[in-house]
């Protein structure tokens, strides 16, 4: 009863939320009509209480995988049977459950179990609970090739029928990890909202390791009640932090296939001294460039943007860090929260640079919002190179050591259109910027490559 009349207010809240239209200016092609906000989508649980719904997985370690999934029954069983033949389970492993309270609402026993070790490119089946439908996800290689899919890399997805058209054209792709920078469930405390997402997301999100962090609309506080925040976040989404060191969900790291990924929280402490700082900053130093020669951050609140919404609200965090992505040769970084697809060429400091990261922001996953439709004039030259306020998703395909090529993908109704592409080099093997990494501040980098506005290439 609770759980319905929560689930009543939201909705009306939403409903008048998804309604509101902003003034249409285009920065896309002028051939392209660009759709409107769409209505909400939530998802029902249509199993039985002691079946396992919300199912999605992540990454722990090289060889393992954390499977969690939520039940009505508190008496549920923390679980998982899996091998690599439908029906046939020869390994198990059991872990922990916890739940959360947030004012009225009571969430279901949440489950969280480590399974492994799991061998590289290869499918498994998995049943959680001991009872309920059997699942299957397909491991990352263990090198490379790998494929990232990015929606909004999912930033800013949300539950609207833009998020449902996103993530059918993202599953159309054999992507191996969905990167996702923040602004999951647009819950924004409506509890029920939470259940709804990942109810919507478990055909994807237990099919493929999802690596999430976090954006303001999980933040979730209350004063004096809940003055810290996070609380449905930490509890649904629990990311591998622990095992990089760090003391926090909000802020992590893993390798895959030859890349290293940095989870950074934009609403965790970050300036000097702060555990954030300190924990990336001797995440960085650890980075070995020879076994994971790809380096790649990700962000919610970007640090880089011509888009009239959120103005400014990367930049402390900017100035705070931006030295230690820079002089460890971070080859891109990703970035939610602006409601629009942006891509920069390699900047630091506000000024393109060579030897700094490619900077990109992929709010656009189908967030309930609506689009961020305006942006500043350019000036020529630009840091800028492509932008568009649409919905869409993006996909991150490294091939070896040295080149990867960046896409990003607008929604158009049933179709995906490649809309900007961009080959990348790694800044590992760039002789000017291995040279160059240890220079002093006031020495500019090599001068940057000329690029085009819209379709570029590095080499």
């Amino acid at each position: 009863m609770e759980k319905s009349c929560w689930l009543s207010l939201s909705l009306h809240l939403l409903t008048i939320l998804s309604a509101i239209q902003h003034p249409l200016i285009s920065h896309a092609s002028s051939d392209y009509s660009r759709h409107p906000p769409r209505r909400l989508i939530l998802t029902p649980h249509r199993r039985s209480h002691s079946d396992p719904q919300q199912v999605h997985i992540s990454l722990v370690g090289r060889d393992r995988m954390k499977v969690s999934w939520i039940t009505d029954d508190k008496s549920s069983s923390s679980v998982v049977e899996y091998g690599k033949t439908p029906g046939k389970y020869g390994s198990s492993a059991t872990g922990e459950h916890t739940s959360y309270r947030y004012f009225f609402y009571s969430s279901g026993e949440i489950h969280h179990v480590e399974i492994g070790p799991l061998e590289a490119g290869t499918v498994y089946y998995y049943r959680c609970g001991g009872s309920g439908p059997e699942f299957s996800f397909k491991t990352p290689p263990s090198t490379f090739p790998i494929e990232f899919a990015l929606v909004a890399m999912a930033g800013d997805l949300g539950q609207t029928e833009w998020t449902a058209s996103t993530l059918l054209h993202v599953n159309r792709t054999e992507y191996d990890v969905l990167l996702l920078p923040g602004d999951l469930s647009y819950a924004d405390s409506h509890q029920p909202l939470w259940d709804s997402f990942g109810r919507l997301v478990e055909p994807y999100a237990s099919r493929r390791p999802w690596m999430v962090t976090e954006g303001n609309h999980e933040i979730e506080i209350f004063p004096i009640i809940y003055p810290h925040g996070f609380t449905a976040f930490n509890s649904r989404w629990r990311m591998p932090f622990q095992e990089s060191g760090s003391t926090s969900n909000l802020y992590y790291s893993f390798e895959v296939g030859g890349c290293h990924v940095i989870m950074l929280g934009s609403y965790a402490e970050f300036d000097e001294g702060s555990d954030q700082y300190e924990w990336v900053k001797g995440d960085l130093d650890k980075v070995d460039r020879r076994r994971t020669p790809w380096l790649i951050v990700l962000i919610h609140a970007p640090w880089y943007s011509t888009n009239l919404a959120h103005e400014g609200e990367g930049d402390s965090m900017r100035k705070a860090m931006e030295e230690l992505l820079y002089q460890a040769r971070v080859d891109v970084v990703f970035a939610g929260h602006v409601h629009a697809y942006e891509r920069f060429t390699r900047v630091y400091n506000n000024k393109a640079d060579r030897c700094g990261p490619i900077h990109v922001t992929i709010g656009d996953g189908g967030n309930r919002e609506g689009l961020a439709l305006e942006f500043e004039k350019l000036t020529h030259p630009s840091l800028s190179m492509y932008r568009e306020a649409s919905f869409g998703h993006g996909r991150l395909r490294i091939f070896n050591h040295t080149h990867a090529l960046w896409s990003w993908h607008r929604n158009n109704d049933s179709d995906s259109l490649l809309a900007d592409t961009l080959w990348l080099q790694s800044l590992s093997l760039s002789k000017p910027c291995t040279h160059s990494q240890f220079q002093l501040d006031d020495q500019p980098s090599p001068p940057l490559l000329s690029l085009s506005s819209t379709v570029n290439d590095e080499l």
